[in-house]
């Protein structure tokens, strides 16, 4: 069963996510580094998860392989639920992606989460390098059944893979004549969209919506997902995460410029370009059209930055509009110290000690 946060910093259980990437001037080692101590300071001040989602191909974001980089901050790290958010199953065999999460539940037991994605993660050139077939969309809830087939090991008789096992998992301990796993990995389903809300609530998986993305219309899609949901094994009702981008600083205006840096990111990405974190002074510098500009300031406002009693504010607003069950801030920016300052800024706000 999913399990309840044991602990919290807000009204809600409050998570981080963090896409682990340098900024111009700055090397992948330093994205990393930054990444580790976001971990650990969300670890020490009370957050309940910290996901990462994967990437390739893009300069701002360094973590290609979320399992990886979570094996390295299970070590870092004591009580926070580590996962991906997510990992992007059509690029993947879901035998592989059962083996690695086995493992990694193993090492952590009750504290991994699995969120799956079927976007590509990347762009299209790339997406062909991975050997990302043009029917992986289509494909996706079938790798899906297949993941969770892999982990809970139960395929049904007549199955063709009744007889390949993910180890580590259940039947390993089986074969060793050891009890099974108490826990096993979360599995999400992650999305922004009708589409992943129909297939988590068809699942009974919980449901994380990327409100960062976009014109997304979460009120539909979690709607769709609430009035669908199937009961499983794993989840009796409903729930829901929304995660949107967060930059908490003790002055609200470099708040904003920092968000402008991802916002210049994205529109990079639109124009086909690197997706890459420029310094706050050359996004003021750069000689915006007048689309382009609509596009940053759109970007730079979709942003929760400010001051932690308004950036808190907007979270609560969040919370009360959709209620959700949890809310992720997807922190990061060009200064590597934005998202631990974010993370430390909101957890003075609501009084949490450290630990």
């Amino acid at each position: 069963m999913l399990q309840a946060p044991p602990f919290g910093i807000a009204p809600f259980a409050l998570s981080v996510h963090t896409g682990g990437g340098p900024g111009i001037g700055q090397s992948a080692a330093e994205g990393l580094q930054a990444t580790i101590a976001t971990a650990r300071a969300a670890d020490r001040r009370g957050y309940h998860r910290f996901w990462m989602s994967e990437h390739h191909a893009m300069p701002a974001l360094s973590v290609a392989s979320p399992p990886l980089m979570i094996a390295r901050l299970i070590a870092a790290t004591e009580r926070i639920r580590l996962g991906a958010g997510g990992v992007m199953l059509p690029n993947h065999a879901p035998l592989v992606i059962a083996e690695q999460f086995g493992m990694l539940e193993a090492l952590a037991p009750g504290r991994i989460d699995l969120g799956l994605g079927r976007a590509p993660g990347t762009d299209g050139a790339t997406a062909a390098a991975l050997r990302r077939g043009a029917e992986a969309n289509d494909a996706f809830p079938q790798q899906v059944a297949e993941l969770l087939g892999f982990l809970a090991d139960d395929f049904p008789a007549g199955h063709p893979y009744q007889a390949v096992h993910a180890v580590p998992g259940p039947w390993q301990a089986e074969q060793n004549r050891v009890p099974a796993p108490a826990t096993t990995p979360e599995v999400w389903v992650l999305g922004s969209s009708p589409y992943s809300a129909q297939l988590a609530a068809r699942l009974g998986r919980p449901y994380a919506f990327a409100l960062q993305f976009g014109e997304a219309d979460i009120d539909t899609a979690l709607l769709i997902y609430r009035e669908n949901f199937t009961p499983s094994k794993v989840l009796e009702r409903p729930h829901t995460l929304v995660s949107v981008s967060t930059i908490v600083a003790e002055d609200a205006d470099q708040a904003k410029r920092q968000a402008s840096t991802t916002a210049m990111a994205m529109l990079r990405m639109f124009k086909r370009e690197p997706y890459a974190l420029l310094p706050p002074e050359e996004v003021t510098a750069y000689p915006a059209t007048a689309n382009e500009r609509a596009i940053l300031d759109l970007y730079t406002n979709r942003t929760f930055a400010g001051t932690a009693a308004t950036v808190a504010a907007r979270l609560e607003q969040l919370h009360e509009q959709t209620n959700v069950d949890e809310v992720m801030a997807v922190v990061g920016a060009h200064d590597l110290s934005a998202a631990t300052g974010t993370v430390g800024l909101l957890a003075d706000h609501y009084g949490t000690p450290t630990t």
